[in-house]
């Protein structure tokens, strides 16, 4: 476990720590939430011992192993290879490898006999047993394994460090930290850089895990799919919440409406009794009545804390699209690529109707960013041609929006250059206004902008001669979450196309209503949004599923011993699974178990007659009853997926 108690830290002259305490228990998934420099790293560099606190104590048992993710990797390892690098997971391995090495050099020079020989040998066994414990055998082939998954290729694996970019340095770097298997797992941002197939594969390999996971993430796919506690940094506090972050946003909205009904008490209490002290205050028959009025206001502290809101308030309206034709674009055989020698699409054909919302899938360099770019203009084909509808007026973002965006210049500036010569600048700031730049705000540098008010910003920019075909080249990187909601509720009320690329696997959840992949033998559509398009996925994967070596004629004793082998594996494969959902099952048992203890004790307390409060025992009841629905559902859940985890295994050692 991990417990902090009353840690303070200090920056300068801010607090971003205020005597906090909070424990983190054994096995548990965190996720770890709270807007931009409220202090979630620091808590991460706490943690690891990277930091120290000004007050207070961090305390985490003897002998754990952490694992963090770094943003940055050392100068000393950008000369690796690639594998070399992300097997050299566990430290300690290297070492034990070069004492086993010398060991097995020295033993040939004792006498067989001799005691210095059975020291040695001694001391190897150890050492072997080590080895294997901490991973020795298993990291390399795991580490390949890892690395193919976030889309490397395996030609890429002798490569240098220095030779990939730092988007695809930092994959490496979390395939290291994840196959180190280490007993707490500290992860920011680690969908950063990550495509959708990266962060679902991510997802699926963190779900297995058996050790604790803090998170800080603005991902909120990757937050419901792997937190079962939710703790939220906020003005140096730490509130703890029991549920993944959908959970969180629930109660923290019921939390927030019962302080502001706390609030509103404690003023009315104060103003009535500041009015009866005023009324009575020099009559002397209720002097003394006044005087216990003053005490009661004295001793009234205003304590409740009104949390901010989540959601982005400001009003985004997007201006109506001009009207166009029913065809938004058409690819007619499109090949391109930045070395005429290696096409990045070739022969591609598809077409965008008026008005549909499609999200652009697939790995990292398969061309979906080339994709949008010719679709905008910014490129043209080698081959084919890309054919705009009639009156499509094409609006562009493109992956760089913070960069673009000059520092020095005004938001007012930055629009007034986009428009066109005809356009009145007088009616600017209404312009800016829908964007929830009003006032004061139209004069700030670009420089001093949030991640939400640059992309608005970028936003207003093209809305300032209206497109009807919008396209989005990852237009939620940097945003934390309350700005990637406001977008994606501007994309989904937008009239207009949107083509789009994101590694946002929610934002494209509720926005996309049709799916393109981009693979290297084409581009494929789908026609619907994304959970369509992930069903129709693993119907197809089940369906191209290769026999089992279950299945394959059986040979002579070297294929047993194979075949015994191949078993052993996958049952050592399977294991961190099966105790997973064990674990599940036995949550989910033990907390129906309280709640049905807690709904006899209000079922009897309700019979029993006396002073009761019915309508809070009832509405107690309500929640039991929802509570104990979801909870046998996660363990019908679990049950299904065990006995079909068991069946499986069944199988294969027939």
């Amino acid at each position: 476990m991990i417990d902090f108690i009353g840690v303070e830290k200090n920056f300068a002259d801010k607090t971003i720590l205020n005597r906090i305490s909070f424990r983190i228990n054994s096995g548990e998934r965190v996720g770890l939430v709270g807007p931009n420099g409220a202090g979630k790293s620091t808590i991460f560099n706490l943690i690891t011992g990277e930091l120290t606190p000004d007050r207070g104590e961090v305390v985490i048992p003897k002998r754990m192993r952490i694992g963090y993710l770094k943003q940055q990797l050392l100068a000393s390892d950008l000369d690796c290879p690639l594998l070399d690098y992300t097997a050299d997971a566990v430290s300690a391995i290297a070492d034990i490898s070069s004492e086993i090495e010398e060991i097995e050099s020295a033993l040939e020079r004792y006498p067989a006999e001799s005691e210095e020989r059975q020291v040695a040998l001694n001391r190897l066994g150890v050492l072997q047993t080590e080895f294997e414990h901490l991973g020795g055998y298993r990291l390399r082939p795991e580490a390949e394994a890892a690395l193919c998954s976030l889309g490397f290729k395996p030609t890429d694996m002798g490569r240098p460090m220095n030779d990939f970019s730092g988007g695809w340095q930092m994959r490496a770097t979390l395939a290291r930290t994840l196959i180190a298997d280490p007993d707490i797992l500290l992860l920011d941002e680690p969908s950063n850089y990550l495509d959708v197939p990266a962060v679902e594969w991510l997802c699926k390999f963190l779900r297995s895990y058996k050790g604790t996971i803090v998170l800080i993430s603005h991902d909120r796919f990757m937050l419901d799919k792997l937190t079962s506690v939710t703790l939220e940094l906020s003005d140096g506090q730490i509130t703890r919440y029991n549920g993944s972050y959908t959970v969180y946003r629930e109660e923290r909205e019921a939390r927030k409406v019962a302080l502001d009904a706390a609030k509103k008490n404690i003023e009315k209490r104060k103003k009535d009794l500041e009015r009866n002290i005023e009324r009575f205050r020099y009559k002397s028959s209720k002097a003394s009545q006044a005087q216990s009025w003053q005490k009661q206001l004295d001793k009234i502290a205003d304590v409740v804390t009104i949390s901010d809101d989540l959601s982005y308030r400001g009003a985004i309206r997007f201006p109506e699209p001009p009207p166009c034709g029913a065809e938004a674009a058409r690819f007619e055989h499109v090949t391109f690529g930045y070395d005429p020698a290696k096409p990045v699409l070739r022969d591609v054909s598809l077409n965008i109707n008026h008005g549909e919302k499609i999200a652009f899938i697939g790995y990292n360099g398969m061309g979906k960013t080339t994709l949008l770019k010719l679709l905008a203009g910014v490129l043209k084909p080698q081959e084919g041609r890309v054919v705009p509808g009639h009156n499509v007026i094409i609006g562009y973002q493109a992956q760089e929006f913070g960069e673009l965006l000059p520092g020095e210049m005004s938001v007012f500036d930055v629009v007034r250059a986009a428009c066109g010569r005809d356009f009145p600048v007088a009616s600017l700031p209404n312009v800016l206004g829908s964007f929830g730049f009003s006032g004061r705000d139209q004069s700030k540098l670009c420089k001093v902008l949030s991640g939400g008010e640059k992309i608005r910003l970028c936003f207003a920019r093209i809305f300032v001669n209206p497109p009807n075909l919008l396209v989005l080249d990852e237009p939620t990187t940097h945003l934390d979450i309350s700005a990637r909601e406001m977008l994606q509720n501007m994309v989904k009320s937008y009239k207009g196309t949107v083509c789009f690329v994101s590694h946002d696997i929610e934002f494209i959840r509720g926005t996309a209503e049709l799916i393109f992949t981009v693979t290297p033998s084409g581009v494929r559509k789908y026609f619907g949004n994304y959970d369509y398009y992930t069903e129709k996925l693993a119907q197809e994967n089940a369906a191209a599923t290769p026999v089992t070596a279950a299945e394959q004629p059986r040979g002579g004793a070297s294929d047993a011993r194979n075949r015994r082998r191949e078993r052993a594996q996958e049952r050592a494969r399977l294991a961190p699974l099966r105790r997973s959902l064990e674990r599940r099952i036995a949550a989910a048992e033990a907390e129906i178990d309280k709640k049905e203890a807690r709904k006899k004790e209000l079922l009897e307390l309700l019979s029993g007659g006396g002073n009761v409060d019915y309508a809070g025992c009832n509405r107690e009841l309500g929640w039991l009853d929802h509570e104990i629905e979801e909870l046998s559902a996660e363990w019908e859940s679990a049950a299904t997926e065990l006995m079909e985890l068991q069946e499986k295994t069944a199988e294969q050692e027939r």
